[in-house]
């Protein structure tokens, strides 16, 4: 089965627009994943939207509400949600670029591929994934998604290009309060040496394919036998499920001019400036500052 792609638009790269697409980099079925059965009757549990003193409710009858204060919510329409208007939407702008290794791994969410929708902007997306290879530097914007903006680092991998959705400084704990009792003082010195000498003998080149999921692998194992055990309970469910309700770049040298141009000319007070206005660099270049001031990785 094809991947479906979760997000199209454009990736920006000051003037310069490349029509793109993003599918997940990782795989859900690769996981085992139970269903909760009724024993006495072998049929699935389900899950119904119900309201105390009422019982349940129609599905359109739901409306999202935010509680800004003890058992008082504001309520927000669908429609309304849906009417505010992100240019993260539809363009992934990169808007500033830090080094490969500057931002600590905690920060660091979901992988996604970043593909060029057609023939046609293959040469610009080549570009973009060399200059970020050849510099050592990943690009970062915002990326609207499933009724929330996202912070995403994009890099080079491979023949394309990697996009990892990034957590915000206030979603990081920080660490200083739980690591306020481990004590400072250094390690003895011929055990931190056999310690360093065991770590340099076990060392070695990263090959995921190595690894083994070893509960996911007994717990098939599990599954198997008891499927083909005639003492195994097995229960046959009745089918009572419910339905439920890019422009082309042209002349890409030029445009990579005069960006360049453009960004010499100070953009942010001249009129060739559209492509990075002040009032959407600042909210990326706020979150790459408190990044920098977030915990280190351990």
């Amino acid at each position: 089965m094809a991947p479906r792609s979760l997000w199209k638009g454009q990736l920006r790269l000051s003037l310069v627009s490349i029509p793109v697409e993003m599918y997940s980099a990782t795989k859900s079925g690769a996981s085992l994943s139970f269903r909760q059965i009724h024993e006495p009757s072998g049929k699935p549990v389900h899950y119904r939207k119900v309201v105390e003193g009422i019982g349940p409710v129609d599905r359109d009858d739901i409306v999202k509400g935010f509680e800004y204060e003890k058992d008082n919510y504001v309520l927000l329409d669908p429609d309304e949600i849906e009417a505010i208007r992100l240019e993260t939407k539809r363009t992934l702008e990169l808007v500033q670029f830090v080094g490969a290794c500057e931002i600590a791994p905690l920060y660091y969410d979901k992988p996604y591929y970043l593909v060029p929708t057609d023939e046609l902007a293959m040469d610009a997306y080549n570009v973009v994934r060399d200059a970020l290879r050849e510099s050592e530097k990943i690009g970062l914007g915002q990326l609207a998604l499933r009724g929330k903006e996202y912070l995403a680092a994009v890099r080079p991998c491979g023949d394309g290009l990697l996009l990892e959705t990034l957590r915000y400084a206030e979603e990081i704990r920080e660490a200083e309060p739980l690591f306020a009792d481990i004590r400072a003082k250094k390690s003895d010195k011929e055990l931190l040496e056999v310690a360093t000498t065991l770590i340099g003998k076990k060392t070695a080149p990263f090959d995921a394919t190595s690894f083994r999921n070893h509960y996911a692998d007994a717990l098939r194992d599990l599954i198997e036998r008891k499927r083909g055990s005639r003492k195994s309970r097995k229960v046959t469910a009745g089918d009572d499920r419910r339905e439920t309700s890019g422009d082309n770049v042209v002349d890409l040298m030029s445009a990579l001019k005069k960006s360049l141009e453009t960004t010499k000319s100070s953009p942010r007070s001249k009129s060739g400036s559209k492509a990075k206005p002040a009032s959407k660099a600042k909210p990326a270049s706020k979150s790459g500052r408190a990044r920098k001031s977030g915990p280190k990785a351990a």
